[in-house]
């Protein structure tokens, strides 16, 4: 009786046994790393160079690095012969400075200011090829109207209001690096590049009156008035500086 009672359990005892021992010669394993794909870390961007963000556009790019669209592709183009401009990713990295030995490109010549001094004529020194402007650059009102927006962190530039047709008018001599309608929230949008450190930019037009490449002068009228882009008829006006834009209210003569 006792060995019919002691039989059930010797045998659970026995298997149980035998589930340890197997058990102990498996050997254990580390647990399956997680990767943080999240996008809360990410590669440093290279000095020189901008990394794509959801929404980017090139001409977005250029403009809030004070750039030339129109430069900035043919930078790229050079170090990439397979770059293109319409097709950008989130997380690529576009190059949005001269590269080393480039020629920057002239954009309003100076004439030089005469020596009236009385000293003896001196054998000039080579002229210094100033990386950027001097400071302190004066602009023309661009349009005639009331001014119904000042500059914010939102705004980026002042808006004036007009009728529909109204001149706009460039605010200081320089070339115009974008002539288009490719910027989201600008509508047909003109941008003039004053030197290596200024541009502006007159948006919402009805009509372009210049394309890129053109050289304009202070007070040349360069577009219409309009309201393409927004909600209604008025020049919004920007002044970059760096490519950072600044409230150009007191810059304006």
């Amino acid at each position: 009786m006792l060995s019919t009672l002691f039989k059930p359990f010797l045998v659970a005892l026995i298997s149980a046994s035998l589930m340890l021992m197997v058990g102990c010669s498996v050997p254990r394993t580390k647990p399956a790393s997680v990767t943080d794909r999240s996008g809360g870390s990410s590669e440093p961007t290279p000095p020189g160079y901008y990394r794509v963000k959801k929404g980017d556009t090139l001409a977005r790019i250029a403009l809030d690095n004070g750039q030339a669209p129109r430069d900035v592709v043919q930078w790229n183009k050079a170090a990439n012969p397979n770059f293109n401009p319409n097709v950008i990713e989130v997380g690529d990295l576009i190059l949005i400075k001269a590269p080393a030995g480039s020629k920057p490109a002239r954009v309003a010549d100076k004439k030089p200011v005469a020596d009236k001094s009385d000293s003896p004529a001196t054998s000039p020194e080579p002229a210094k090829v100033e990386a950027v402007a001097e400071p302190g650059i004066r602009l023309s009102w661009p349009a005639k109207g009331k001014v119904i927006a000042e500059f914010s962190e939102t705004n980026k530039g002042i808006d004036i209001a007009g009728k529909v047709g109204e001149p706009v008018l460039a605010a200081s001599d320089g070339k115009v690096v974008y002539a288009g309608n490719s910027l989201r929230g600008y509508g047909n949008l003109v941008i003039v590049k004053h030197d290596n450190t200024y541009l502006t930019a007159y948006a919402h037009n009805s009509k372009l009156l210049v394309k890129e490449g053109d050289t304009v002068r202070k007070g040349q009228r360069i577009a219409e008035m309009g309201d393409t882009d927004a909600n209604a008829i008025k020049l919004h006006f920007e002044l970059r500086v760096n490519g950072k834009p600044v409230n150009p209210t007191p810059y304006l003569q």
